[in-house]
């Protein structure tokens, strides 16, 4: 038990010091949808106003929240942002190729990363986000 607390509170810090503060990690995990009965009032949200906004959000907003964590310090090999040696070979790929992966997963990245709710073109504006960061 004390190494479950132990584990817990090292994964708290750990994602912390990555800037994602628990308000952060609570929308990032949130439920995407709801249950909704026939008959009964149910009240239905966009993506963007469950996130919190108005319309899609920044490359850096969504990078902030869910990429940071791993292109920050590399982990599993992910390309950390401003390393532009990383992300040539990538970059010289071609947007469309950069956009599949990021959508659909790419070795130990899981499909659009951790931004389940991310449309295609705020995963595009984020590619480039980094991209543009990493020169």
């Amino acid at each position: 038990m004390a190494s479950v607390a132990t584990f817990s509170a090292f994964l708290s810090s750990s994602v912390s010091a990555y800037g994602q503060s628990p308000e952060d990690i609570a929308a990032r995990v949130a439920p995407v949808g709801k249950v909704c009965i026939a008959g009964e009032e149910c009240e239905v949200a966009s993506a963007a106003a469950t996130a919190g906004g108005s319309g899609p959000r920044s490359g850096e907003e969504i990078y902030g929240k869910f990429c940071t964590a791993c292109h920050a310090i590399g982990v599993a090999g992910a390309p950390k942002l401003g390393d532009a040696a990383a992300w040539a070979p990538r970059v010289a790929q071609g947007m469309d190729t950069l956009l599949s992966h990021a959508i659909n997963g790419i070795n130990a990245m899981p499909p659009r990363g951790t931004c389940a709710n991310c449309s295609d073109d705020e995963i595009k504006v984020t590619i480039e986000y980094m991209v543009e960061n990493s020169k």
